[in-house]
C-alpha cells in the first residue's frame, strides 16, 4: 500500500508480518540488549523492509541507527522514513538528489484513545473532522489526522532538526482525493532556496489501517 502513496523517485517496501530470519547488524544488535520481544520485531522487520529497498536502488544494506531525537540515519545520499504498528511496517526511500525529505506513518484504523485528540488538534481541525464523521463514518479521521501529523514530523525534522508540536501544524484533509495539506504555524525556515511553510501529502485507508505520506522534491537547479 505504501508505494500507492510515493512518487517515483522513491521506493516503498511493507510487512503484514514480522520477518523471523532477518539478520541485524551488531551496531543495531547493541541497542536491543533490553528490548522486550515486540520491541525487537518491530525493530527488525522495519529494517528488513530498509534494506528491501536499498537493494531495489543499488545500495548495500547498511545498519540503520536512531540519531537525534530518534530520527534513522540514513547512508550518505539517501532520505527515507519508516513506520510501525500492529500488523504493519514499512520504510520509504529515495535518493537526496532527487527528494528532499520524506515522512511516513501508519496506524490502526480506530479511533484515538480519550483525551488524545485534544492535545494534537486545533480547534479548526475538530471542525473539519465533525463534519466528516458524520459525512464518511468508515475512516476514523481523528487517526487520520494523527498519523498526517507524524507524517508532517517526519518530513520536517531531518530539514530543520527542530522540533514541531502537534498543534504547529494545521492539517486539511481531501477525502475525494485522498490528500491532505499540512500549513505550518511557525516561522518559515529557508530549505532549498524557499521558505517552507507546508507540506502536502497522500492517505488511504484500507485492510484496518490509515497510511499518509509526505514527499518533498528537491527544486530544480
Amino acid at each position: 500500500m505504501i508505494e500507492e502513496l510515493l512518487p517515483p523517485e522513491a521506493v516503498g517496501e511493507e510487512a503484514y508480518e514480522d520477518a523471523p530470519a532477518t539478520t541485524l547488524f551488531p551496531e543495531e544488535e547493541a541497542l536491543l540488549v533490553r528490548a522486550v520481544d515486540k520491541r525487537r520485531r518491530e525493530f527488525t522487520t522495519v529494517r528488513a523492509c530498509a534494506r528491501a529497498a536499498f537493494a531495489r536502488l543499488g545500495v548495500p544494506a547498511a545498519p540503520l541507527l536512531p540519531g537525534e531525537r530518534g530520527a534513522p540515519t540514513w547512508p550518505e545520499g539517501l532520505v527515507g522514513s519508516m513506520t510501525h504498528c500492529d500488523g504493519y511496517r514499512a520504510s520509504a526511500i529515495g535518493r537526496s538528489r532527487d527528494l528532499l525529505t520524506i515522512g511516513i506513518d501508519a496506524e490502526p484504523n480506530g479511533p484515538l484513545p480519550d483525551g488524545v485528540l485534544e492535545h494534537v488538534s486545533r480547534p479548526e481541525e475538530r471542525v473539519w473532522l465533525a463534519d466528516l464523521r458524520t459525512a464518511e463514518p468508515g475512516v476514523h479521521w481523528d487517526r487520520l489526522l494523527f498519523s498526517a501529523k507524524e507524517s508532517v514530523y517526519k518530513a520536517w525534522f531531518p530539514l530543520t532538526r527542530c522540533w514541531l508540536d502537534f498543534e504547529e501544524a494545521s492539517i486539511t484533509v481531501n477525502p475525494e482525493a485522498g490528500t491532505f495539506t499540512a500549513a505550518l504555524t511557525v516561522p518559515p525556515p529557508q530549505v532549498d532556496g524557499r521558505p517552507l511553510t507546508g507540506f502536502t501529502g497522500r492517505w488511504l485507508a484500507r485492510k484496518g489501517l490509515v497510511l499518509t505520506a509526505i514527499s518533498v522534491p528537491r527544486s530544480p537547479s
